[in-house]
């Protein structure tokens, strides 16, 4: 198993941020061509990982989705830190903080218009780690 951990500044606004860049070419150092799995871990309580489409507003929609469920505002028990920032601690139980694919010749096995990205709501903390993993086949 190879592992390394990235780190992200996703800023002061809800992001989705694009990260399948960045997982190809930790898999072109730790896969060697070869066949295994990619697993990806943000060790925060206020972040997750989806796969999903970018670029043709899917990633805006998921926001969007996510502000109809978990609006910013004061009705979550969880306090502390801006307006609303006890959502995100509950959006980790909808968009998980990790994520395994599939890589086959040492390259991710996604569907044509999928992406890997980092998903953060919580904008009092400005920088996120990702954990990516190769578990050779």
């Amino acid at each position: 198993m190879r592992s390394e951990t990235r780190t992200y500044r996703t800023g002061d606004r809800d992001v989705v941020l694009d990260l399948t860049r960045d997982c190809a070419d930790f898999l072109g150092g730790a896969a060697d061509g070869g066949d295994g799995l990619l697993h990806l871990f943000v060790p925060h309580a206020t972040a997750g990982l989806a796969v999903l489409e970018t670029g043709a507003g899917s990633d805006d929609d998921l926001l969007a989705a996510l502000q109809d469920l978990l609006p910013a505002d004061d009705r979550w028990r969880h306090r502390h830190g801006s307006a609303g920032h006890g959502r995100s601690h509950v959006m980790p139980a909808l968009v998980p903080p990790y994520a395994s694919l599939p890589v086959l010749g040492g390259r991710m096995a996604l569907g044509t218009w999928q992406s890997v990205c980092l998903v953060d709501l919580n904008v009092d903390n400005t920088e996120r780690e990702v954990r990516f993993s190769f578990l050779a086949g």
